[in-house]
């Protein structure tokens, strides 16, 4: 890795002055570092870049944050095919490679090559409105097709490639990836998966019904979800969400396919650690905190 991008969550200034270090001591390694917007400005650096800047432009991108920043930041890097280097600065980092304590022996690992490039699918999700694509969004955790918080029930048909599944009432659906079954799928009741394979999680959300299970199927699938909306409905009854942060209203006759993306999340691995260690050291602490 011979340039590097650093993003930095503009809420997590806390760790500024272990990103002033990190970044003094890449310049002594002679790293070519950008620094995105935020960070520049908080390093009071001439040329700050946006993160599509420091995707097109660098080798990889260490992005200093929690999983909400990691989220975000791999939606618009991923196109790029350029892999990510996640930071814990928030609470859990599921998706983040090194704490602070470690930073600066990952650092020297990354940049002595002695690292590996792990991929992730990434999932698609169009909102039809008319036999139209009206809306796309591509995420890494999750699909969620839900009722606001002051509807009620709904009814939401769901099919895997043109055949009916089930039509549920419940709250909403989740159709997630193998990364977002550590997210609210869990909460709702999904299966864990490894995020090395690729395939899809169906998991109804309060299913008003005794004979609701979550489904995986294949990453060759593409899967419909049609709410039965009511024409009469307020705005915002139902909504689509990306990752818990990217939104769109649904109304009455719209259809969300979601199918395995184009394009998938890289994230550099200097640890060697596995999926069942990193589920038992921050599943664990969780508990504890939340205690």
């Amino acid at each position: 890795m011979k340039r590097i991008g650093i993003w930095l969550n503009k809420r997590k200034y806390s760790v500024l002055p272990t990103v002033k270090k990190a970044y003094s001591w890449l310049k002594e390694k002679n790293i070519d570092i950008l620094l995105g917007n935020e960070c520049a400005k908080a390093l009071g650096a001439d040329n700050g870049y946006s993160l599509k800047e420091l995707a097109e432009n660098t080798d990889c991108v260490m992005v200093w944050g929690g999983d909400g920043t990691i989220l975000s930041c791999v939606r618009t890097v991923a196109p790029f095919g350029k892999p990510v280097y996640g930071v814990n600065a928030g609470r859990l980092g599921f998706l983040t490679e090194v704490d602070i304590p470690d930073l600066f022996v990952g650092m020297e690992r990354l940049i002595n090559g002695e690292h590996v490039i792990e991929e992730r699918m990434m999932i698609e999700s169009a909102v039809y409105r008319e036999n139209r694509i009206i809306k796309k969004f591509w995420g890494l955790n999750d699909a969620v097709i839900s009722k606001s918080a002051l509807s009620r029930l709904i009814r939401i048909k769901v099919y895997a490639d043109g055949e009916l599944i089930n039509a549920y009432p419940a709250d909403g659906v989740i159709v997630a990836s193998p990364t977002g079954s550590t997210a609210y799928s869990l909460s709702a009741g999904g299966p864990l998966v490894a995020p090395g394979l690729d395939l899809m999680i169906i998991t109804p959300i309060c299913p008003h019904t005794l004979s609701a299970r979550p489904l995986v199927v294949s990453p060759n699938s593409t899967i419909s979800v049609i709410p039965q909306i009511k024409d009469n409905a307020f705005d915002g009854e139902v909504m689509l969400t990306v990752d818990g942060q990217c939104g769109y209203v649904l109304k009455p006759g719209d259809e969300v396919r979601v199918c395995c993306a184009p394009y998938r999340a890289k994230f550099i691995r200097t640890q060697k650690r596995s999926f069942y260690k990193i589920l038992r050291d921050k599943l664990e602490e969780w508990n504890r905190v939340d205690a």
